[in-house]
């Protein structure tokens, strides 16, 4: 997911060729505070007229604590981005709030109740207590994500490079977003000359876990790829794993063995989900 600067024409224009599975366009920390109006404005014309061919596009709106949340919201949702992502959600409650809104807005526009998800941001120590909490607490939730700078800084810590840090936020925002059934999105790494940096940590993440990463320059979407996609050994394996349960399956047998050695339902399922992985990617494994 690439952020994009609300108040960016020149970037918003050309997000369809960058590459990224989804954009989100910032109206909140990217933006000044004398530029809030003139970016919500701006993000709400594209949304209403620009072909943004296959990307999905969410639009992170200003906190429920700020002066710009209530016209972020009355401007962005009839315009029917994907999602809104809600900055430092600290309990059930923030949801419930902006669902309120959002359905009031839903139903005077004549639109699909539920049509506008939310992505939760957990920001601070109490959100991430509450991290289930906030990701169950409306069918509107689809995502929880994680900022890094924002909890750092909440936590009064230094956020490194080397992550570890953020390694007990990561697993508790991810084991909640698996345990609510929605996605889960990694923070953003900041710097942009630090390719191996942002693979190796992308990597991590993906061994985590987490369904996305979010990213500040389109430079990063190709590494974030890379790191994403399956090796072609393991994916030559989830070949054999799903051959053999399916041969199982035709004869009746409730056993599956794989090069010699038993093989149980989890590992059915990861290697599906590799495969499925790997489709998304357009790759053929042979």
């Amino acid at each position: 997911m690439l952020y994009i600067p609300g108040d960016s024409p020149g970037m918003i224009q050309h997000a369809p060729v960058f590459g990224a599975d989804s954009i989100l366009l910032d109206l909140e920390d990217a933006v000044a505070l004398t530029e809030k109006d003139a970016a919500r404005k701006m993000v709400a014309e594209f949304l209403k007229n620009y072909d943004f061919k296959e990307l999905i596009v969410t639009v992170r709106v200003n906190g429920a604590d700020t002066e710009f949340f209530e016209k972020d919201i009355e401007e962005i949702i009839p315009c029917a981005p994907a999602a809104v992502r809600l900055p430092k959600c600290s309990g059930p409650s923030d949801i419930l709030f902006a669902d309120e809104k959002i359905t009031k807005i839903e139903k005077e526009c004549g639109m699909p109740i539920n049509s506008v998800k939310i992505h939760a941001m957990i920001e601070t120590a109490l959100g991430l207590e509450r991290a289930f909490e906030v990701a169950s607490a409306s069918p509107r939730v689809s995502a929880l994500t994680i900022g890094g700078q924002d909890f750092t800084a909440d936590m009064g810590i230094q956020k490194t490079k080397e992550g570890r840090e953020l390694f007990y936020a990561r697993c508790r925002v991810v084991a909640a977003a698996h345990a609510a059934g929605v996605d889960s999105y990694d923070t953003v790494w900041a710097d942009l000359q630090d390719s191996e940096g942002l693979l190796r940590e992308t990597k991590e993440i993906v061994g985590l876990g987490f369904t996305g990463k979010a990213c500040i320059h389109p430079s990063q979407i190709a590494v974030i790829h890379k790191a994403f996609i399956p090796a072609e050994k393991e994916l030559r394996k989830a070949c054999r794993v799903m051959e053999a349960a399916e041969k199982a399956e035709r004869d009746g047998k409730g056993v599956v063995s794989v090069d010699g050695r038993m093989v149980d339902a989890p590992v059915v399922a990861r290697s599906r989900h590799l495969l499925e992985l790997a489709e998304l990617y357009g790759i053929k494994v042979e």
